[in-house]
């Protein structure tokens, strides 16, 4: 059974700094591209950022481009999303999702597996 744990979430003041990480159990972590989705409260999931299975891709929204940086270490089965100089519009549910698909990893559809979330709220 496949599992996908996100950790790291919390409460942090606007210009701070957390670090998520996404735990994967039940598949082989090296073989998925890894995605980071956000759904803030009233709004659509949205796209953050995605790793390639190697980690020699990465992607990023404009909104996060900058600030955010994924990264995975496949021996860990883990993957992370660093998030600096954070701002009270990045407040939302972090859901990481994995895929075995290499196009359109900014669509939601596109991915297997997804994790339960981790809340982050920023204060101003």
């Amino acid at each position: 059974q496949v599992q996908l744990v996100e950790s790291g979430g919390g409460l942090v003041q606007a210009g701070g700094s957390l670090r998520l990480s996404c735990a994967a159990s039940g598949l082989t972590l090296s073989n998925v591209n890894m995605g980071w989705f956000r759904q803030a409260a009233g709004k659509e999931r949205e796209f953050v950022g995605r790793i390639s299975r190697r980690s020699d891709a990465t992607y990023y929204s404009d909104s996060v481009l900058g600030r955010f940086t994924i990264s995975r270490d496949n021996a860990k089965n883990t993957v992370y999303l660093q998030m600096n100089s954070l701002k009270p519009e990045d407040t939302a549910v972090y859901y990481c999702a994995g895929s075995y698909r290499s196009t359109y990893f900014a669509e939601k559809g596109t991915y297997d597996y997804w994790g339960q979330g981790t809340q982050v709220t920023v204060s101003s």
